[in-house]
């Protein structure tokens, strides 16, 4: 019998350093999306949110520079992931979120209308 792992829900933010250079921030970006796809996962949507002030400041740093990815993956993509994070010294901050079936559909909802309000 084929054990099928199930996929779960997650959201993950990442805030860079803000002395990143463009490239080098769609390569951290890059680096990301692929690890999770190598390791079982799948990019449902991602967003670089780019240069944004900080509520507080992280090692004398008040900007950073935000990504987000929301994607599915096995439970134990989490660990390996957080290994990788915690190595990487461009990242000030990560948080992986679990969404439940709540969240999926309002993020669904929240990209269908950005996207409809872009066309019109």
């Amino acid at each position: 019998m084929a054990t099928e792992k199930t996929l779960q829900d997650y959201e993950l933010m990442l805030i860079f350093t803000p002395v990143l250079a463009e490239d080098d921030y769609k390569t951290a970006q890059k680096k990301y999306t692929d690890f999770i796809k190598e390791n079982g996962g799948q990019i449902v949507h991602e967003n670089a949110w780019g240069l944004r002030s900080l509520a507080y400041p992280i090692a004398k740093k008040t900007t950073g520079l935000y990504f987000v990815v929301e994607f599915q993956a096995p439970s134990d993509l989490n660990a390996k992931l957080e290994i990788q994070m915690n190595r990487d010294e461009h990242i000030m901050r990560h948080m992986v979120t679990k969404l439940d079936k709540f969240s999926v559909a309002y993020n669904l909802r929240k990209r269908s209308k950005h996207l409809t309000s872009e066309n019109a």
